[in-house]
């Protein structure tokens, strides 16, 4: 079996993948862009390791028979799933999980304590008065967060927001579905669904948003989930609420998002996401007071290639034993 991976392994990483496949052929290479991953299969592989997916990935590496993705998305491949028919898809959904929630949070105490305003007030050598502190921060005991996708990730934001008291709410295309089925950080997340004082289903997205203070959005991106938070959607939000976004940015429709915004029936927004990256520099979101943005970089940490070997080496394991894999990709769904 031949392994293929476009990241550039360490010797600890590689022995952890040739130690679940004894015998195994590892061969891997930094590739930087499209034509180097392009090159890099066009050798043969059974197996592909990458974060990007070059087109006619089947043409390319006609015997390839897994793809896993070092990416919690599989929107590259949602885009044309007739092309993965015989190729199974796999993601490394649940190894951001830790990160992103604890950035999820962070946003949240940022808005709500009004540290981005203090950030700009410190640049500027201003003391702020503390009257405005007084009418405008509140405590997120009693609240109620609305979750929006609730897989790995949302899972451990609901766990991390029930420590500070929060009411969570959770919506999922199936909520009667409620265990986890993909893989996840022994300790982290709501494995058996039992944090969320209720689920719903996507139908009931506007019913979610009117009773929820925080959103969290953390959709991955298929021809179900594009644009699913709409004009529609966001006058039935509750007025005043903080909307975040970690999951991709076309799920929310950004114009009627600014519109929300300007009309202040958004309280804030917190987005690592965008409809476009790099978000462009004439974006009006840029100088909304309480528009807190960062660029796509929530699933960053030190150390995620270690934790994406440690997953990948445990599917590797089912693999080579014909044994059903984890966060397996149905193309059709896109996720």
């Amino acid at each position: 079996m031949r392994i293929v991976s476009t990241a550039r392994l360490t010797p600890a990483q590689r022995e952890v993948l040739l130690a679940a496949a004894p015998g195994a052929e590892v061969l891997d290479r930094q590739c930087e862009s499209l034509e180097e991953i392009a090159q890099l299969v066009r050798g043969g592989c059974d197996v592909l390791v990458t974060f990007r997916v070059p087109h006619a990935l089947g043409e390319l590496a006609p015997r390839l028979r897994w793809l896993h993705l070092l990416t919690a998305g599989a929107d590259q491949v949602a885009k044309d799933p007739a092309s993965y028919q015989s190729i199974v898809v796999t993601t490394s959904s649940g190894i951001h999980c830790s990160a992103i929630a604890q950035y999820t949070l962070g946003s949240i105490l940022t808005y709500v304590h009004r540290f981005h305003l203090t950030t700009r007030a410190q640049l500027s050598h201003t003391w702020l008065k503390r009257q405005p502190f007084m009418e405008n921060v509140r405590e997120l005991r009693g609240a109620t967060i609305g979750i929006i996708g609730y897989g790995s990730l949302g899972r451990e934001i609901a766990r991390l927001a029930r420590a500070f008291g929060m009411k969570v709410l959770a919506l999922k295309r199936d909520p009667a579905q409620r265990a986890d089925p993909g893989w996840f950080v022994p300790g982290t997340g709501d494995p058996l669904g039992v944090i969320p004082q209720r689920f719903f289903g996507p139908e009931q997205r506007a019913e979610l948003l009117a009773q929820s203070d925080f959103i969290v959005v953390t959709l991955p991106l298929t021809p179900h989930t594009r644009a699913f938070i709409g004009a529609h959607e966001l006058e039935a939000t509750r007025p005043g609420a903080y909307l975040v976004n970690v999951g991709r940015g076309e799920v929310i429709d950004q114009a009627a998002m600014v519109r929300a915004l300007q009309e202040k029936r958004l309280g804030g927004v917190g987005l690592d996401v965008f409809e476009r990256e790099p978000l462009e520099a004439e974006s009006p979101l840029w100088d909304f007071e309480h528009a807190i943005l960062t660029p796509h970089v929530a699933g960053s940490f030190r150390g995620y290639l270690d934790r994406a070997c440690e997953l990948f080496a445990e599917n590797l394991r089912r693999f080579t034993a014909g044994d059903p894999l984890l966060n397996q990709v149905d193309v059709a769904l896109g996720y």
